[in-house]
């Protein structure tokens, strides 16, 4: 399946599953640029790259499968199988990145904007009650047990 089609399935959870691995790049990004600002937003851009890392693995399956991990890692990173959970990251790690706000408006907004639509994705698909389809593209059925 393409992503093409998989788009033309109209489910929010493919929408989300995108969105969020934009997220992942835009995180890292915004990340490493708030490092380097002599304020409280040194915190706020640590907390955006170390989400852009719970995001990888949250979103390709397929790194689970061949990274060396723990088990309590996977045990966590299982628990964001269903939509609603998925939402419910993606809100958490949106908030924190609308409260850098109360600092000093940068462009970690960004990153709250599309971390916060990721997660409005996810929450209208479990409304919707549609279930959670992971993309072929990023490793989602069938590509992770072809590598076993």
């Amino acid at each position: 399946m393409t992503i093409a089609e998989e788009f033309a399935t109209r489910n929010f959870s493919i929408y989300g599953q995108w969105t969020g691995v934009i997220c992942i790049f835009l995180c890292f990004a915004l990340g490493i640029s708030h490092l380097f600002h002599v304020s409280i937003l040194i915190l706020f851009g640590a907390l955006c790259l170390a989400s852009s890392f719970i995001i990888i693995f949250i979103e390709i399956p397929l790194l689970l499968r061949i990274c060396p991990t723990s088990a309590k890692f996977d045990t966590f990173m299982r628990r964001f199988a269903t939509n609603y959970m998925r939402a419910g990251i993606y809100f958490a790690m949106g908030l924190v990145q609308w409260l850098s706000i109360i600092a000093d408006p940068t462009s970690l907004i960004a990153a709250a904007i599309m971390l916060t639509l990721a997660g409005t994705f996810y929450a209208l698909a479990g409304v919707k009650g549609q279930g959670f389809v992971g993309s072929k593209t990023l490793g989602g059925q069938g590509v992770a047990q072809m590598i076993i």
